[in-house]
């Protein structure tokens, strides 16, 4: 099983005992739940993890020093995962209904805390929907499993780090260009970007379509050496440690690596001693 998996897989693999689905819808908006998104209706035998208790650390809040969704503590990550029926040989399946940009995130922690059996399912529940696949509502509580961490601490990068490494280094902003530029603010306290960091949006991974999937390994390796990514592996960052790891999974589909910066955009605009740029900027 690759990082990605098409909807014909796992419409054939559905009820295999290894297979856990995990529904891993998140709004950025307050008024929408992902947890009542998924109790109205939800891929079959899916479990739902929540991106703000479940694969954050608590403390995380708008303007707050952590950032919105601060990278999840060992003890945390070993509980969540336990308790959703996931162990060391348990096949995980992310989804979400934003083509990954949410389900990446699980991806993403999994595989830093010593899981490669992870995937996102490509298209996700859009594309299921749309092929007339079925779905079931209710809650789905899957029996305990035995989760052992092994943290891999080169996934996830701190500020600090960031800062001694990015006037030589690769560093990308995975937020969309209006927010990247500094237009537009939505949600964190000061517009704009970490000076000298490349936009890369994450929705420049997909196709067109209106069910869209992720670009081909050589289209996104195209993508990502034209930024400089063939060269150096790139710091990646969003708004707050999320879409980020859309990226971080286009990456790896293009053969290449990067880190996470976890406290992203949110942790760094909330420090007013920290420089921000506008505009755009260029490929050195």
């Amino acid at each position: 099983m690759g990082p990605l998996v098409t909807t014909e897989w796992l419409a054939s693999h559905v009820g295999d005992a290894s297979l856990r689905i995990v529904d891993v819808r998140w709004y950025l908006d307050p008024a929408r739940k992902g947890i009542d998104a998924y109790r109205e209706g939800h891929l079959p035998g899916a479990v739902f993890l929540d991106v703000d208790g479940d694969l954050s650390a608590p403390g995380g809040r708008r303007g707050g020093p952590l950032g919105r969704h601060p990278w999840p503590p060992v003890e945390q990550v070993a509980e969540v995962m336990s308790r959703a029926g996931i162990g060391a040989e348990t096949r995980v399946i992310a989804y979400d209904d934003q083509a990954g940009a949410v389900a990446a995130r699980l991806w993403y922690v999994l595989r830093a805390h010593g899981h490669e059996g992870v995937a996102v399912l490509d298209g996700g529940l859009s594309k299921w929907l749309a092929e007339g696949r079925r779905v079931e509502g209710g809650v789905v509580t899957p029996q305990r499993a035995g989760f052992v961490p092994r943290p891999r601490p080169d996934f996830v990068a701190t500020k600090e780090e960031l800062i001694a490494t990015a006037s030589q280094g690769l560093v990308l902003d995975a937020r969309a260009p209006e927010r990247y530029r500094g237009e537009t603010e939505p949600i964190d306290p000061r517009a704009g970007h970490i000076p000298g960091a490349l936009n890369a949006p994450w929705a420049g991974n997909l196709t067109r379509d209106p069910s869209p999937v992720f670009l081909p390994a050589a289209v996104l390796r195209q993508r990502y050496g034209a930024m400089g990514a063939l060269a150096s592996d790139p710091i990646v960052y969003c708004g707050s440690g999320v879409n980020a790891c859309h990226d971080l999974l286009a990456l790896h589909l293009a053969g290449l690596s990067g880190r996470l910066y976890a406290g992203s955009w949110s942790e760094w605009s909330s420090d007013e001693s920290m420089p921000v740029a506008t505009g755009a900027e260029a490929p050195r």
